[in-house]
């Protein structure tokens, strides 16, 4: 059983912190872009939240469960695919974290906690951005090992 599938359990606490962001509608346009062979932006984003959710209780690690839930799920709030513009996606890794960042600050006005916790995802590849918190460097591990596993042959979501 993998890391992911354990993590179902922490699905409804996940689900239950990020209800106004659900209710919004504005989640649902990452259903529309694909993130990671056929997993979508959404599904991809709550893989995120569940498996750093599930880090966080196993190695007991003290975290706002709120904000890391609701940074995880927002990491990839940049809608857009990045897959059809190849000038974009070749910087896609370098320069989405900026976009989705101040695209959950100004759509569902996110603390700083959350706006660093999406901003510094991608570390290390944005080398001068690292985690400055618990909650980062839990939803920076988890999107590592989820974006692995949903583009692995064996896939995840699938």
């Amino acid at each position: 059983m993998t890391l992911l599938e354990r993590s179902a359990a922490c699905a409804a606490d996940a689900e239950k912190y990020l209800l106004p962001v659900l209710r919004s509608g504005e989640a649902e346009k990452m259903k529309a872009h694909v993130q990671h062979g056929g997993v979508s932006t959404y599904e991809h984003c709550f893989n995120v939240a569940k498996c750093s959710l599930y880090l966080a209780r196993k190695w007991k690690w003290k975290v706002d469960e709120e904000e890391l839930v609701l940074g995880a799920f927002l990491h990839d709030f940049y809608l857009y695919d990045w897959h059809v513009n190849r000038r974009r996606g070749r910087l896609h890794g370098f320069c989405h974290t900026a976009l989705a960042a101040k695209n959950a600050r100004e759509i569902f006005g996110v603390d700083d906690k959350v706006y660093y916790i999406i901003r510094t995802h991608m570390f290390p590849l944005t080398l001068f951005w690292m985690p400055r918190s618990a909650e980062g460097w839990l939803v920076c591990l988890a999107d590592k090992y989820c974006a692995l596993r949903e583009t692995s042959a064996r896939g995840y979501g699938r």
